[in-house]
């Protein structure tokens, strides 16, 4: 019994265990502060039209007979688009044409009595009054046959403006008018727009318009756009507009309300997908940061409006330090304050981290997506 109690009160210090061993620093991805040159980019709404709109009327009245073309398809120039009953004009042409060979034939009839009382009057058989009004007879008719002349080519123009044609190549609009209706020369019956290239309108401010105004300049008056800046169009959908664009013109006004001033620029556009009335994002580079300092844009972190970062020291201690950040490009920050050239930042595992822990830093490999055809817009800090 006595051995018995005796073991019990060894037995815990005998039977105790040493504590668990500190797990291992976590895992992270560090990468390096370097120097890039960063474009940086400004974005605006644009607005597409057309490079020329051209709205179809009819130059005379007339009921319309027929519709030549299918509603929103390509037409090119002289194309016919519709027809007007011709008949009252081919009516008054042909009355044209009857005055016409009526006041011809007056001509010619005082022109043969002038050539025969112009030798009469020297024998005194015709006298001078006579001849004088014969004369003025002759240029009388003369003057009905210019006039006449005159309104054979109206009623042939008359005649022809009953075939309406398309004014340019482009893509025309779903028809306003129907076969049956009454059309004056006040009616819209659809709109042709010429479409490539075509125009972006969109909004620049005074600053903005400042920066580029030479190289714009140079571009409206040359055709040489090669100091005016390029355009990158972003659809509603997000995806980049395969062709380029470069401004054509400005304003002639900064709006006092906004301070903004208009800028037309120019897509090619072959295939036809931008249409007049789309809304777009207009990007273009504003200026090239020289040597600035980026990190991955996964590497800041925003806590109440400030940004930070974690800094992994020599010896793997991290160092939570605020930043001031700049633009953003290609997955990268412009970092402005806060750090420097060769600086160790946590890109993968920030949520393991904390500020003096240790850590255990591996390199880390950034993704390679394809590179995006317009450079990003820029986000200041």
């Amino acid at each position: 019994m006595r051995v018995l109690v005796l073991g019990c009160a060894l037995g815990p210090a005998g039977c105790s265990k040493s504590p668990p061993p500190p797990p291992p620093p976590p895992d992270v991805r560090v990468a390096e502060v370097v120097k890039r040159d960063v474009p940086v980019s400004a974005e605006w709404v644009g607005t597409t039209d057309g490079y020329i709109n051209a709205q179809i009327r009819a130059k005379v009245q007339g009921y319309l007979l027929t519709q030549a073309y299918r509603d929103g398809s390509t037409v090119k120039a002289g194309q016919l688009l519709y027809q007007l009953d011709p008949r009252q004009y081919q009516a008054d042409l042909d009355k044209a044409q009857g005055d016409l060979a009526q006041a011809k034939a007056n001509l010619l009839k005082s022109q043969l009595n002038e050539q025969k009382y112009k030798p009469l009057v020297a024998g005194g058989a015709v006298s001078v009054r006579e001849y004088d009004d014969t004369v003025q007879n002759v240029r009388a008719n003369q003057a009905a046959v210019e006039a006449a002349q005159a309104a054979v080519a109206a009623a042939k123009l008359n005649l022809g403006w009953t075939r309406i044609t398309s004014p340019v190549d482009g893509v025309i609009g779903i028809t306003q008018s129907q076969i049956g209706d009454l059309i004056s020369p006040t009616t819209v019956m659809t709109t042709v727009s010429q479409v490539d290239p075509i125009k972006v309108y969109f909004p620049i401010s005074e600053q903005e318009y400042l920066r580029f105004a030479d190289g714009i300049e140079h571009f409206r008056k040359t055709g040489d756009p090669s100091t005016a800046p390029t355009l990158h169009l972003i659809l509603a959908n997000g995806d980049v507009y395969p062709h380029e664009g470069k401004p054509s013109a400005v304003n002639r006004e900064v709006q006092t309300q906004t301070g903004a001033i208009q800028i037309e620029s120019l897509f090619t556009n072959p295939e036809n997908l931008l249409r007049p009335g789309q809304f777009a994002r207009v990007r273009a580079v504003t200026e090239n940061l020289k040597g600035a300092l980026v990190v991955p844009q996964r590497a800041v972190q925003e806590v109440q409006g400030s940004y930070q970062v974690a800094v992994v020291g020599p010896d793997d201690t991290v160092h939570i330090r605020s930043v001031k950040v700049g633009p953003r490009y290609e997955g990268l920050w412009v970092m402005t304050d806060g750090v420097k050239p060769g600086d160790r930042v946590v890109a993968e595992g920030l949520q393991k981290v904390r500020d003096g822990a240790k850590v255990q830093a591996k390199p880390y490999v950034e993704d390679s997506p394809g590179k995006p055809t317009a450079p990003p817009a820029a986000t200041p800090g």
